[in-house]
């Protein structure tokens, strides 16, 4: 070619290497699309002839520029490209920290198989298993992993079937590809199995470990080549077919019912619900199944059904600590204490790091009384998660259940360090201060919490009952009013105004909200006591102006 045409395409060939790594920042798979490229650049632009190019490097021939490797600087393009996904690959393998990710055994247990003959088999059946979602993607699943597809151990189990279809219709293919008479026809099929294998390599286990036993979106790039494959199939059987109508109304049928399907698998992906009850008849040995949707039913506030899938994880996957985790909470919380402990103390033996379920287990044992493993139990979390305001939180209150008010002050002070919005903590504070008669550090408190959440009507509540026991009347009144107005239904806000204007002699004011707050909480402790003596009080000042 020309100088300039040479240059043209030199600028295009590092256009498609920065945009496939810009592909690969958005997932490991962009980077393949170099691949693709090079096989497009080949087939299609050059007409590059693969079965005599194979012939000629085995023959050790050195004329290869009558097959088209060298013309219009195809050579040079493809080296452009190996290079730039060379460059690429090398930066981001120092980004990860020169090694791959860690998994687990329940993320691919193929890959953890102990013979290779065994991981060899499931490689192979997951092969078969994308190659069948591409034919017909009705089994869809958001995790494929923790025992949703169990492991093939021996050449009885009937599966194997899948496999052998897969290398049949594999072999055929190829051999078609590279020994057909028909040119155009080797030229389609081998850019179709070209754009179906390649993007796939880096989800196939060969060259490293993946996390994951299937993954759906690592077949939207194969699936060019599978349209490719197909279209040219249809092409194919069409020209010998005598009734093309009927190919006709088949393939717009298969047309549409994948539409259909798109649209169904559309829907399903709109709420949380939908897709993890979808993966239940798909995918019923997954642990990771049930415990999403015992979440987001837990998260809903049906915890009894909740149970029901969190305990099916954890029988799927008896070493599922999340699930334990979570099913110990919702046991916590419904005071069933000694099977959650038993759940978390069973957790963080099986992950000792698991810092959560320590804070959790430490609640659990605060609530049995058990103060001292409570307090071990918070310790533990915190070494494992050193910035863990919530687990402060609790620290501080087991403390103020022992009446150590110091260090209370001290765990929440350091939650509140960690988590300046963590509006309980704060709010902790203020209270125990006010209940220790350190009324002017409580308001100091109460004042620096509300100019880091200015619209929590919990602290304006509890600074409100602090200035007015300091008789800050004015300024209590104030708070109190701006947190009824964002809490309007609150009884003892109202209550502990009524309080204050009883203090203040405003007497008319205290009766309308003590009413207001019997009337949202008639239960309400002391309020109507105070009611009482208000009444007492009115109607002994109307006999004296009487």
């Amino acid at each position: 070619t020309d100088k300039d045409g040479h240059n043209f395409s030199i600028f295009w060939v590092l256009v498609s290497v920065i945009l496939g790594a810009i592909a690969m920042l958005c997932k490991e798979q962009g980077i393949t699309i170099l691949g693709l490229n090079a096989v497009f650049d080949a087939l299609v632009i050059n007409k590059l002839n693969v079965l005599e190019l194979i012939r000629k490097l085995l023959h050790k021939d050195k004329s290869l520029e009558n097959v088209g490797l060298l013309r219009k600087g195809l050579l040079f393009r493809i080296t452009l490209l190996m290079s730039g996904g060379a460059s690429i690959l090398y930066i981001r393998w120092r980004i990860m920290g020169t090694g791959p990710p860690a998994f687990t055994e329940v993320d691919n247990p193929a890959s953890f198989a102990d013979s290779p003959f065994v991981r060899a088999i499931n490689y192979n059946y997951y092969y078969s298993l994308n190659a069948w979602l591409l034919l017909c993607p009705w089994w869809l699943c958001f995790d494929w992993s923790m025992g949703c597809v169990p492991l093939i151990k021996s050449v009885s189990d009937w599966r194997i079937i899948a496999l052998a279809a897969l290398w049949f219709c594999l072999i055929g293919l190829i051999c078609q590809a590279l020994c057909s008479e028909d040119s155009h026809k080797r030229r389609i099929l081998t850019l179709g199995l070209g754009f179906l294998i390649i993007p796939f390599l880096p989800a196939s286990n060969l060259f490293f470990r993946v996390g994951f036993v299937i993954a759906e979106r690592v077949i939207y790039l194969p699936s060019i080549g599978y349209c490719i494959l197909f279209t040219y199939g249809f092409s194919l059987l069409s020209k010998q077919a005598k009734k093309k109508k009927i190919l006709a109304v088949a393939v717009l049928g298969i047309l549409l019912i994948n539409v259909m399907r798109c649209a169904l698998r559309s829907s399903q992906w709109r709420s949380e619900e939908q897709l993890f009850r979808s993966a239940l008849s798909v995918c019923p040995l997954n642990a990771k199944v049930h415990y999403n949707v015992g979440k987001n039913l837990a998260d809903k506030g049906n915890q009894s059904a909740a149970i029901k899938y969190y305990r099916e994880a954890v029988r799927l996957n008896p070493k599922y600590v999340h699930a334990m985790n979570n099913l110990g909470n919702i046991l916590k919380e419904r005071n069933e204490l000694q099977e959650a402990e038993e759940l978390l103390s069973l957790a963080v033996q099986i992950q000792p790091d698991f810092a959560a379920a320590w804070m959790n287990l430490g609640i659990v044992q605060n609530s049995l009384k058990r103060f001292e493993e409570a307090e071990q139990s918070y310790w533990t979390a915190i070494k494992h998660r050193k910035k863990y305001p919530d687990c402060y939180y609790n620290l501080g209150r087991l403390y103020a259940d022992l009446n150590r008010h110091i260090d209370a002050l001290n765990a929440w002070r350091n939650a509140t360090v960690l988590k300046p919005e963590h509006s309980l903590a704060w709010n902790n504070m203020i209270i125990l201060l006010d209940n220790t008669g350190n009324l002017a550090q409580a308001e100091a408190v109460g004042r620096e919490a509300l100019e880091l959440i200015p619209n929590d009507h919990s602290l304006m509540f509890s600074l409100a009952n602090v200035l007015g026991k300091s008789q800050k009347y004015k300024e209590s009144e104030a708070l109190f009013l701006k947190a009824i107005k964002a809490n309007p239904n609150a009884a003892s806000y109202h209550g502990n105004l009524a309080v204050l204007y009883h203090r203040w002699g405003n007497l008319d004011l205290a009766k309308k909200h003590y009413e207001v707050s019997l009337k949202l909480d008639p239960m309400a402790p002391g309020t109507k006591e105070n009611y009482n003596l208000l009444r007492r009080k009115l109607e002994q000042l109307q006999k004296k102006g009487g």
